[in-house]
Formats: structure tokens, C-alpha cells, sequence
């Protein structure tokens, strides 16, 4: 039997039960849907991340303490003008020393808590940092131990409902009043972190006032931007020796970690990677439940058309004709709802991103690929033969004789 006639005869079949045969199909349209916009939704994020981290640059490392010391000596300040003299590493252009933390932000009838960062001028080169108005904080806010800060525009739009002329106007951190002289640049976010929910103020100041640390001159993070991406490597060799030679410990044995930002990128594809994975899984699931649905109402059909299976094979049909028949049927179902679940899923997608897209805190942009297409149409029509399988061998396995005296 040719291919185009087994199509017509399942096309035949099929709509002489409309209702029925469209509510089988729901299953695998929602199944496919889901596992398009799921996939849709978690490389939009993937992409996201990326970009975020790529826009601070291939040639940045963070250094922190940690590594295999029980008992990790702190970085300090000291630390970091050794790895920022050219004598000990040449291949490093700047350090940025940073402190870090949560803080209540308030003014007069509004408050917020947002990411304080405490800095010095090396940090804004390091971070390419943008102003929408104002001027960044400089090395003699740092001398004259200044009560200044650069504030984010979701801390802006918390405090005052707006992002402009804020210049000059007070906050309060800590009990102490702290003067605006500049409002960051709207950056966005990933729904999970917001770049723009930020203060920054002078290291000195927040050392002075708000993030007292035990030991002197210490701080959280060092930001160290290497001479070019050519020099990464040798720049993490270099900052290694001198904190090996300024941290005397046992052989062998760190208490520092060095991170840059293209291992970052590579932790946040992991992660990206295996939440999408995760998220297509579950709606994997729903795809299942459609191909049982089809197995269900196959069964259905081939008792319902016993005496027309007993009525093909008394004329000569063979049993291969007949499980070939069902087995078409099947595929059709889930293949035109695997159509237009790919059709669906590209629309929760386009929605949930415009959804995102009116958030402040969000950048969000699904992006439906042609591997999650593919994936999802073939996979349900894979559903669909391996759910059609067992009606169609029952319907082939029907006696002639039997099969004519079905009523």
C-alpha cells in the first residue's frame, strides 16, 4: 500500500471522530508547547547571564579568600598595591579593593535594602561604570573620608519615584546621612540579581562608618583587571606568587581563590544549562501523558473498527498492512499536534518575555531555537509510533473469522 494512500485512509479514520481525535491531541499540543517555551525561556536567561558577564570583560579576575586553608588569611589593602606594583606583576593594569554588603537605605517615609558597595576610583575602570548624571566618586572623596554615594536606579525610583535630579539629595545608612552626586546608569537584570539595585560609597567612609571589619585594612574582594585577555593567565600566576609570598602558609596549601570572568561564564552555563534541562524534563512529562492519551483512544478504535479490520483481511490485507495503518494514524495525531504545539510554545514564550520585559529588575528574551523545534516535533512523533505500537499489533493480531463475527 503506497504512502499517500495510508495517509488519506488515516486522515479518513481520524476525522470521522473529530472530537475525539482533537482531544488526544491536546495532550501532545500541550505537551510540545511546554517543552518549547521552557526551553525558550531558559536559554533566554542563559543569554541573558552571558551578556552581563561578558559586558564586564574577558580580562577581569576576582580574587577572594578561601582555597585550602581551614583558617584563610584575610586580603587586605596591603595586598592589594602589591599585586598592583608592576615590579611584582606586570601583567596586571589595575586593582580595585572592595567591600561589601547588605544595608538599609532610607530617607523620610521610604526605605530600601539594596547590595552597598564600598570602593575606590579603580573599581569604575574595572567595571567600564556608567552615570546617567553626576560624577563618580574620586581619590579625594577617599582622602577626605567624604559622606557621598552613587546610588542605582531601582534605589532611586524606591526613595524618590524618579531616576533624575537627584544630585544633592540625602539618604541614610547606618544613622548617617550621606549626600547623592551621582545616579548609575540603568543596566537591568536576570530577574534573579538587579544591577541597578546598588549603592556605592567611598571605601574609606563605609570602612570608617558602615562596614567595619576586624583586621586592618581589610576588604572583601579584589577586582584585578589584567593588561589584555592574551595576559589572564599569566596575570592569575602573578597574583598567586605575591599573595603565596605575603600569606605564609603550609606547602602546597592557598587560602585564596581566583576566579575570572570566563570561568563565571562557564558556571553560569552549567547552571543555565542544567536548569533548561531540568524545566524541558517536567514538561517532558506532560508529552508522555499525550502519548498514553493516544494509545488509549488507538485501543479505542481498533475495537470499535474490529469488523472492518475482520473485513480488510478477508480481502487480502495483511497483518503488516493493518499495523502499518494504525501505526500512520498515531503518528498523525502527533504529528500535527506536535505542529501546532511548536506553533503554541513560540507564543507562551513571546508572552512570558514581554511579561518579563515590563519588570525594571528583568531582561528577559526567549529565544525559541531550531534544536528545541526539532526536538520537540520529533519526540512527539516518536511519542506517538511507540504509544501506537501496541494498539496496532493488537488490531493485526485479530482473527479474520472472529473479527466478521463482531457485532
Amino acid at each position: 500500500m503506497k504512502i499517500g494512500q495510508l495517509i488519506l485512509e488515516a486522515l479518513e479514520s481520524l476525522s470521522a471522530n473529530k472530537m475525539r481525535t482533537s482531544l488526544t491531541m491536546l495532550g501532545i499540543i500541550i505537551g510540545v508547547a511546554a517543552v518549547v517555551a521552557m526551553l525558550a525561556i531558559g536559554t533566554g536567561a542563559q543569554n541573558a547571564i552571558n551578556e552581563q558577564i561578558n559586558s564586564i570583560g574577558t580580562n577581569l579576575l576576582y580574587v577572594m579568600p578561601g582555597g585550602d586553608a581551614n583558617n584563610p588569611q584575610p586580603l587586605t589593602l596591603d595586598d592589594a598595591e602589591a599585586i598592583a606594583d608592576p615590579r611584582y606583576a606586570d601583567s596586571i593594569a589595575v586593582v580595585a579593593p572592595v567591600i561589601q554588603g547588605q544595608m538599609i537605605v532610607s530617607v523620610p517615609g521610604e526605605s530600601t535594602r539594596p547590595t552597598l558597595y564600598a570602593v575606590t576610583p579603580e573599581y569604575f575602570s574595572v567595571q567600564s561604570t556608567e552615570l546617567s548624571e553626576g560624577q563618580l566618586i574620586s581619590q579625594a572623596n577617599l582622602d577626605n573620608f567624604d559622606a557621598v554615594a552613587l546610588i542605582g536606579t531601582d534605589v532611586a525610583e524606591d526613595l524618590f519615584d524618579r531616576t533624575e535630579n537627584l544630585l544633592g539629595e540625602r539618604i541614610r545608612m547606618n544613622g548617617q546621612v550621606f549626600k547623592v552626586i551621582g545616579v548609575l546608569k540603568k543596566k537591568g537584570g536576570t530577574g534573579l540579581v538587579s544591577l541597578d539595585n546598588q549603592v556605592i560609597v567611598p571605601l574609606t567612609t563605609a570602612k570608617l562608618r558602615l562596614l567595619k571589619r576586624n583586621t586592618p585594612g581589610q576588604v572583601d574582594i579584589l577586582m584585578v583587571q589584567a593588561a589584555s585577555s592574551e595576559k589572564i593567565n599569566e596575570a592569575e600566576e602573578d597574583i598567586s606568587q605575591v599573595l603565596r609570598a605575603r600569606h605564609i602558609r603550609s606547602l602546597g596549601e592557598d587560602d585564596f581563590d581566583i576566579m575570572s570572568t570566563a570561568s563565571l561564564l562557564e558556571i553560569a552555563s552549567s547552571i543555565m544549562g542544567i536548569m533548561t534541562a531540568f524545566l524541558g524534563g517536567i514538561a517532558g512529562v506532560s508529552l508522555l501523558v499525550g502519548g498514553i492519551g493516544i494509545m488509549n483512544i488507538m485501543l479505542v478504535s481498533v475495537t470499535e473498527r474490529t469488523r472492518e479490520i475482520g473485513l480488510r483481511m478477508a480481502i487480502g490485507a495483511r497483518r503488516s498492512d493493518i499495523r502499518i495503518q494504525f501505526m500512520v494514524e498515531s503518528a498523525l495525531i502527533s504529528l500535527t499536534g506536535g505542529i501546532i504545539g511548536v506553533g503554541l510554545g513560540w507564543v507562551i514564550a513571546e508572552v512570558i518575555g514581554k511579561l518579563a520585559s515590563s519588570s525594571p529588575n528583568t531582561t528577559l528574551n526567549p529565544a525559541v531555537t531550531l534544536n528545541a523545534v526539532l526536538l520537540a516535533t520529533l519526540f512527539s512523533i516518536a511519542i506517538g509510533l511507540f504509544f501506537g505500537i501496541y494498539p496496532a499489533n493488537r488490531a493485526a493480531k485479530l482473527e479474520p473469522v472472529e473479527a466478521l463475527r463482531t457485532e
